[in-house]
């Protein structure tokens, strides 16, 4: 049905020429005819129309009904009596339509049933051939196909319309080997296959030979079927975790659906090496292939001990609750009737915060009943760890590392050397705040430590200490000419507060706890002024004042009990001050000195002096704490004590101090001429000896032994590789036959001698390696062992982390360098009061530490480390552990011989997908 009134108001009026209505009057016999030719000349018309008038006319709107305003509507064509349209005549009064008319648009888009909903894009290099009859496309070399997010590239492509069918194939060479495959891609979906049928409207496909790779597992199906965009059905698939072309195992099962980043699901299953099948089945296969976390049973792993007996390890259950925290539950059984269950619960909020928790009840029962070494226990463990973001709340910090628990815990842990032998465990909480814009801090700690050998528990509750940085009381808010001095005079403030308890675990009694209970303070009020320096800037000026104040809340006295004939102590409750105040000034300066050399490759030395000077006053307000108390049954040797002694804040010491405090550092540094390079990159510079000197002081009030002990030390790094760290104490008076220093210095008497080294150690260590074969490899390793070592649930542990480097050492194991040693040795030496305070004694330790590892091949490495006492010259700890590289597979062999001895097998895949393949088997051997 035509119509030929404009239902929208337009202002000009559309009349047919006179050539027009002549041609229409030629077909008035044929009025069926007629009318159709009408409408095309007037849809002709109106067109050209519509051309010339554009500026009057808005498009049509197809997407709602039109209404249409009361307006002047003139008639533009009119019928005759005959029926045929004629042309209006337009000298007649203007007609006016007084009633509203509301129209629906009829036109339509009829779209063909085989049209796709997106553009097909194609392209080939070759040739494009077009079969019009049967709507078909073929593409022959290098084709590429590009439909909404697809990707299909293949040697030869056929493309059919009417079905929505795209058809690739793959190419091969005259011997019917394969040269090109066939290559899809949707979305995060990818494939290879020789044959590809896929449909672009319902997302159905069929592959024959397909390659794909569905999170770490590599997938080779001969027939799979996808039937929409994340889910495929193999029939005789084959799947690993190995990326060669020929993998050195796999999965092998006649049935498999895969649903992409979700999970695979398999039916039975045996395995296969280089090949060669293994008639090894199980029932079904779950891989999980989501990379998020999602919830799932921990599987176990079998163990056997000789005190606890079999055993399965790790059992349990991963619950993800949402995006901000998660937990573990899991635990261990044995033969033997022990048990072990653990709650790990982690939660995270990102910028804000993150933590983990973990709580362990540990039931052991060591042997069978009826055996003579049964035994039976119930220990506990805590740990916790919480970090804040340092953006998250700026001057505002919070974080926690607990670590408490039964001091029989590490020791009953089965299969763990390194906590069996773990005796301190330690704990502090912390909240600190600093005000913006202030000079004010506040810290607030909970500290706790045990000690798993005494069975000594501490706990510090609360720490608290707080901080005013230095201010400047006489300083001008607005600085007008030069600085006076004294408006460089600071003052400043820190004072920590401290309450503890102590007790022992088999004797925890809360009257006993709080008979232990002590509490203390100190405030420390530091002044000081910065002078400008003298003698032309060469020597810097720094006086400085402080005073210094305790709160102690007992007394500790010892006294000499004659029918014991030993000392008795007597502890005495209340609040109880100690103060110290002292003066001084100090001048530095620094005195350089260059000896350059001639015709050698070494260029100049230089050395550095540091000379510091002070002289510092200290009246004696401790004095009426002191006593001295005999300690022998002939009365004739008393020692001297302090009542504050043992206490959480011990006082400051005895006698007046006025006199002189030196110091004398020194460091030697090189400059030299490299072969290796020209000009100024030749020159190297290189320290010698990063710093050597004493320290020592004179005190002039007191009554004998005038002269301080004196301090050497010595550090550097020989070649950057050699690390040296000395230090002792030279006592500069002579000694009575009880190794008590008497007022004589030790160079009088006829003889020369600089006095007595009454402590000292010294600390060597260094390492060694080849060069990496792959240097970028090394950097990707790097990168890899931080990330481990980083992660969030390992970093929250240090315990656990500990744990799973014990237990999976291959993974840290680097092939890439072909060898590696280190070393560290240490000497120490002191004098120690003997028990019965009858002299001294020197004692010494000396140990020596090593670990290296070298690559017997390519793929074998042998590692080795261990300690040595010199003291009972016996070798403590030694480890030995081969590790083999096999590509897509693990195996490490440990063996520890020597100390706790344990022999550990363990042999697993890479992939952390089949983690639950691994094979642990661990004994050990405790004496």
């Amino acid at each position: 049905m035509f119509s030929f009134f404009d239902s929208r108001p337009l202002h000009n009026e559309l009349h047919l020429p006179d050539y027009l209505m002549k041609q229409l009057y030629k077909f008035r016999p044929n009025i069926f005819f007629q009318g159709i030719l009408t409408a095309v000349m007037l849809c002709t018309l109106t067109t050209l129309t519509w051309k010339t008038s554009a500026r009057h006319i808005q498009a049509p709107d197809f997407r709602s009904p039109l209404t249409v305003q009361q307006d002047t509507i003139r008639p533009i064509l009119k019928a005759d009596s005959s029926g045929l349209l004629i042309a209006g005549d337009t000298t007649k009064p203007i007609l006016r339509d007084t009633l509203p008319q509301t129209r629906i648009d009829t036109f339509s888009l009829k779209i063909s049933k085989d049209s796709l909903d997106a553009p097909l894009k194609y392209a080939a290099e070759d040739s494009a051939v077009i079969l019009i009859p049967d709507k078909k496309i073929l593409l022959y070399g290098k084709t590429k196909t590009e439909y909404k997010d697809i990707t299909l590239t293949a040697p030869k492509v056929e493309v059919d319309q009417q079905t929505q069918i795209v058809t690739a194939v793959n190419s091969k060479d005259s011997t019917g080997e394969v040269i090109e495959f066939a290559h899809f891609k949707s979305g995060e979906s990818e494939f290879t296959s020789d044959t590809i049928r896929y449909n672009f409207k319902t997302q159905i496909g069929l592959t024959k030979n397909t390659f794909t790779m569905q999170g770490e597992l590599h997938v080779h199906g001969d027939d799979i079927k996808r039937v929409n965009e994340n889910t495929a059905f193999i029939r005789r698939a084959r799947f690993t975790t190995c990326n060669l072309d020929e993998p050195h195992f796999a999965f092998v099962t006649p049935r498999m659906k895969v649903i992409n980043d979700k999970l695979a699901v398999s039916g039975p299953a045996h395995p296969e090496f280089e090949g060669v099948p293994v008639p090894i089945y199980i029932p079904f296969g779950f891989y999980p292939l989501s990379r998020r976390q999602h919830s799932g049973l921990l599987p176990p792993q079998f163990t056997v001990n000789e005190q606890a007996g079999l055993g399965l390890e790790g059992l349990g259950y991963y619950k993800v609750f949402n995006d901000y925290w998660d937990a573990k539950f899991y635990g261990n059984i044995y033969s033997y009737g022990g048990w072990t269950f653990n709650v790990n619960p982690s939660y995270r909020k990102r910028y804000r915060y993150n933590g983990t928790f973990v709580l362990s009840v540990q039931n052991t029962k060591s042997n069978f009943k009826g055996d003579p070494d049964f035994a039976k226990f119930r220990t506990y463990n805590l740990s916790w760890s919480h970090a804040v973001d340092n953006k998250a709340r700026p001057g505002t910090t919070f974080s926690a590392n607990v670590n408490a628990g039964s001091t029989k815990f590490n020791e009953l842990v089965v299969n763990n050397t390194l906590r069996n032998f773990q005796n301190q465990l330690g704990s502090s909480v912390a909240y600190s705040k600093t005000w913006a814009g202030k000079p004010y801090s506040l810290t607030l700690t909970a500290n706790h430590n045990q000690n798993n050998r005494t069975r000594v528990i501490n706990i510090s509750l609360p720490d608290a200490g707080f901080t005013v940085s230095t201010l400047y009381p006489f300083q001008k808010k607005t600085s007008v000419g030069p600085t006076k001095w004294y408006e460089k005079l600071g003052i400043g403030y820190n004072g920590n507060f401290r309450n503890q308890v102590s007790f022992y675990d088999t004797a925890f009694k809360l009257k006993n706890v709080i008979d232990t209970l002590q509490w203390g303070a100190q405030h420390n009020f530091p002044i000081q002024v910065s002078l400008p320096p003298i003698m032309g800037g060469a020597v810097i000026v720094s006086p400085n004042f402080s005073w210094s104040q305790v709160w102690i809340a007992q007394k500790f006295r010892r006294t000499w009990n004659p029918a014991a004939k030993k000392l008795d102590t007597t502890i005495t409750k209340g609040f109880f001050m100690d103060n110290q105040i002292s003066f001084g000034i100090s001048f530095n300066t620094a005195i350089f000195g260059t000896y350059e050399f001639k015709k050698s490759r070494i260029i100049a030395i230089r050395h550095v002096i540091r000379p510091s000077l002070s002289f510092n006053y200290k009246p004696d307000l401790s004095k009426g704490h002191f006593y001295q108390e005999q300690v022998d049954t002939t009365g004739t040797y008393k020692l001297e004590f302090s009542e504050f002694e043992g206490a959480l804040y011990s006082g400051f010491s005895k006698g007046k101090t006025g006199g002189i405090s030196f110091q004398l550092d020194n460091n030697l540094e090189m400059k030299w001429r490299s072969r290796k390079d020209t000009g100024d990159n030749a020159i190297k510079k290189i320290k010698l000896i990063d710093g050597y000197g004493f320290t020592t002081g004179y005190n002039f009030l007191r009554d004998s032994m005038k002269l301080d002990l004196i301090n050497l030390y010595l550090r550097t790094t020989l070649f950057e590789k050699i690390s040296i760290t000395a230090s002792s104490t030279l006592n500069p008076y002579q000694a009575d036959e009880k190794g008590r220093d008497i007022a004589k210095y030790a160079w009088q008497g006829g003889k020369f001698n600089l006095g007595r080294l009454t402590s000292g150690s010294i600390a060597v260590s260094s390492s060694f390696r080849s060069k990496p074969k792959d240097p970028k490899k090394d950097e990707e390793q790097k990168k890899a062992a931080a990330a481990r070592l980083n992660d969030a649930m390992l970093r929250a542990d240090q315990q656990r982390l500990m744990d799973y480097m014990q237990q999976n050492s291959a993974e840290f194991v680097d092939f890439n360098v072909p060898w590696q040693i280190s070393f560290s040795y240490s000497l120490s030496f002191f004098n120690t009061l003997k028990p019965d305070y009858s002299g001294f004694k020197k004692e010494f330790n000396s140990n020596l530490s090593f670990s290296g590892s070298f690559n017997l091949t390519p793929k074998w490495n042998f590692s080795a480390n261990g300690y040595f006492d010199f003291d009972t010259r016996k070798l403590q700890t030694f480890a030995m552990s081969i590790n083999r590289e096999m590509h897509c597979w693990q195996l490490s062999i440990n063996v520890s011989p020597v100390g706790y001895r344990y022999f550990s097998f363990s042999i697993s895949p890479k992939a952390s997908i089949l983690q639950d393949l691994k094979i642990n088997r661990t004994r050990s051997f405790p004496n």
